[in-house]
């Protein structure tokens, strides 16, 4: 878990769009929010978040290819312990693990 979130950043995530967006909705909790194409645009606490991503070539190691996805955040108007928070919980719930 960050410290700090900027007001701006880009990730690179591990999954495919359409896994992305079956996770998007939970991970937004009850933001009002609204879809595009390769975009959505969130209401934080009279600010905003805009995501965009495009999808990367699959990494390859060895045999194994894993989907990737370029992702951008940009919030404006939301206060650094509000973007925090809604961080925290955006990460957790998108947060994948084996076992």
């Amino acid at each position: 878990m960050q410290a700090h979130y900027a007001a701006e950043f880009d990730r690179e995530v591990g999954c495919t769009e359409a896994e992305w967006l079956g996770w998007l909705p939970d991970a937004l909790g009850d933001r009002p929010w609204q879809l595009g194409p390769g975009a959505a645009h969130v209401t934080i606490d009279g600010g905003a978040l805009a995501l965009a991503w495009h999808v990367l070539p699959p990494r390859q190691i060895a045999l194994i290819r894993m989907p990737r996805m370029a992702v951008a955040f940009r919030f404006t108007g939301v206060p650094d312990d509000v973007r925090y928070a809604f961080m925290r919980r955006f990460d957790l719930y998108m947060q994948r693990g084996g076992g």
